[in-house]
């Protein structure tokens, strides 16, 4: 968990720049970045337009079944840690505020099941990374009261954008544990490259085809993180600052690999 010194130098970090560890230059020069920003508008755009007739159904089968609204908007956490708003169409009724498994096996829908079983729901996604709070892949975006729950090596997830899809999404998604899921995220900001990114969208096809890690083993979505040590760290002031139930995103995802288990660039469950 962390100190006040560590929240001090993390409310200062938000303000510096970044430097890419392997390279040793300014993240902001950084040619791969560039090109990575460059395919996330071009991809996203592209298929904003060709899925737009979906898109559309979508909305009124959301709108016809559950009503108003039609998108779900939580604030995340991005970027060297600001918060954005998520979008993603509405899988569940609307229900109490918190966090309560049970309660979302209530109100998860049989459209809503099925919006997430295909990964539909996550469609309005795109208009995040055009927007730039998102990238195709990185890191899965997650509620901004986990952000001072983090160690400060699973902060290190932040220095990049979040992502679509992840190294998460293709090696267990929801089965695995959060320090797990982090160790993943890790090992994708050390390890990030053009390359290694085709490898996980083309892999993340197949995993949606399959349609397994969906929901965490015993809930229909994401048991909530509540850190890494025993019990439930308190909360620093601001940290529960634009929402932060992890409730109806049943999209998270990751392993702790060491370097030994990576098979073609992809860390392997």
């Amino acid at each position: 968990m962390w100190d006040e010194t560590s929240r001090s130098h993390y409310a200062n970090s938000l303000h510096e720049p970044r430097t890419d560890l392997r390279h040793g230059r300014p993240v902001q020069q950084s040619l791969s970045l560039a090109l990575k920003r460059a395919v996330d508008l071009c991809v996203a755009g592209l298929v904003l337009l060709v899925a737009a007739p979906v898109l559309a159904a979508v909305a009124l089968a959301v709108l016809l079944k559950m009503g108003r609204p039609v998108l779900f908007r939580q604030a995340r956490v991005g970027r060297h840690g600001r918060t954005f708003m998520i979008l993603k169409f509405r899988s569940m009724t609307t229900g109490s505020a918190g966090f309560d498994t049970a309660d979302d096996a209530a109100r998860l829908t049989p459209l809503g099941r099925w919006l997430r079983d295909t990964g539909l729901d996550e469609l309005p996604r795109l208009w995040n990374i055009v927007r730039g709070d998102l990238s195709l892949v990185g890191p899965r975006p997650l509620p901004t009261s986990y952000r001072f729950r983090y160690t400060q090596e699973q902060f290190r997830r932040h220095e990049v954008r979040p992502g679509l899809t992840s190294p998460t999404q293709i090696n267990g998604r929801n089965e695995l544990s959060w320090e797990e899921k982090f160790g993943h995220d890790v090992w994708y900001v050390d390890h990030r490259s053009t390359l290694l990114d085709l490898r996980i969208i083309a892999r993340t096809a197949a995993t949606v085809l399959r349609r397994r890690g969906i929901s965490a083993p015993g809930s229909p979505t994401a048991d909530e993180f509540l850190g890494t040590s025993a019990g439930r760290p308190e909360a620093p002031v601001g940290a529960a600052a634009g929402g932060g139930q992890a409730r109806d995103d049943g999209c998270l995802r990751d392993p702790d690999v060491p370097p030994d288990s990576v098979v073609k660039g992809v860390p392997a469950r």
